[in-house]
């Protein structure tokens, strides 16, 4: 079998390639990346891409070899801009890559013979959901341009899909957990790091807003579930929530199980801050039905300690976490300061 993954070089791709390497160890993978996060390895001792056959290189916008997708049986989808301030600052390129290319990628893929198509959604398009946990057929009210972007992806694929195509469209809970390319601007890693190098978590919010989260681990579970799936299991065409029931927390709650695990934290709440509308309780009922073996097993404070005992194994003490490598946004912001890619995005040859 052969999986292709595309933007498998930033948080979620090093955790999906070695946990599929684990699960399937006769896989053929084959990764493609534009590489603006590559150099963001907590250790230059731990190369992720050593799991993989080939990488490629390119800006999926513009250049999508047809070669990436011939032989390949399933294309994963994992290219994004990946979160709302990143979305909220570059607005159109949201667009462009997390729609316009999530559509091309699929149309090339089908064209040339892969099977299963697995696009990485998000629980966001529920936006402001109110007290009732939100399934698949709930009504949406994406509040983001990185929410919106992901909600016309899934309404443009389903064009696509027939009974030689599958597609999945796995609406995932709020990324979390231990990545050789760590991301902190996630609310459960902000939480954690900022617990142990400041001894304080900071709550931008009154800290009430609903969350579900889930561990790159399992989100790599349920990525493999759909590249192997069959029309028996939801359809040429399927939209799912993939989390669990047990992992919907109020963003406190997450606060104050880091301190439970952690001495000497204190947890600071902005009581004055205004009501984030972002706030949502999701239903995987779903997800467990359809793939009852691939169902999440991490837990919260396994997660809390895998995350503190890493970061500890690899000294970080970064006190301005806000302005580390390991903030998205922030590494843009970089590249785009060195002249290195300009304010599309685009890398400037030079």
């Amino acid at each position: 079998m052969h999986i292709h993954i595309n933007g498998n070089l930033g948080y979620i791709g090093p955790v999906l390639v070695s946990e599929l390497k684990k699960s399937l160890p006769d896989i053929k993978l084959t990764g493609f990346d534009n590489a603006y996060f590559a150099g963001c390895l907590l250790s230059p001792f731990d190369y992720p891409e050593k799991y993989l056959d080939a990488q490629y290189y390119g800006d999926i916008r513009t250049a999508q070899p047809l070669q990436l997708y011939q032989q390949a049986n399933a294309v994963i989808q994992l290219a994004a801009i990946s979160n709302d301030p990143m979305g909220k600052e570059f607005e159109e390129v949201t667009y462009q890559i997390n729609t316009e290319s999530v559509y091309q990628s699929a149309l090339l893929a089908k064209q040339s013979g892969v099977t299963h198509f697995v696009f990485a959604s998000s629980c966001s398009v529920y936006g402001a959901g109110g007290d009732d946990a939100k399934c698949e057929n709930a009504s949406l009210n994406p509040l983001t341009a990185y929410a919106q972007s992901k909600l016309k992806a899934e309404e443009r694929l389903q064009e696509l899909a027939d009974d030689n195509f599958i597609i999945t469209c796995l609406r995932f809970a709020t990324a979390c957990g231990w990545s050789p390319r760590l991301r902190l601007d996630l609310v459960l890693n902000d939480f954690i790091a900022s617990a142990l190098v400041n001894g304080q978590i900071n709550i931008l919010s009154d800290g009430t807003p609903w969350r579900p989260l889930i561990h790159v681990k399992d989100m790599a579970r349920a990525m493999e579930w759909a590249c192997i799936r069959d029309m028996e299991q939801g359809g040429n065409f399927l939209i799912v929530n993939a989390g669990t029931n047990e992992w919907n927390y109020q963003v406190k709650d997450l606060a104050f199980a880091v301190r439970d695990v952690l001495d000497n934290v204190e947890v600071v709440i902005n009581q004055s801050a205004p009501p984030d509308k972002r706030s949502y309780r999701v239903d995987f009922s779903k997800f467990h039905e359809l793939a009852p073996g691939y169902k999440p097993r991490e837990t919260l404070v396994s997660t809390v300690l895998e995350m503190i005992s890493n970061l500890n194994k690899v000294k970080f003490a970064h006190s301005e976490i806000y302005q580390s490598p390991f903030i998205r946004l922030k590494v843009l912001h970089e590249l785009i300061k060195s002249g290195k890619i300009n304010e599309q995005l685009y890398w400037i040859d030079n």
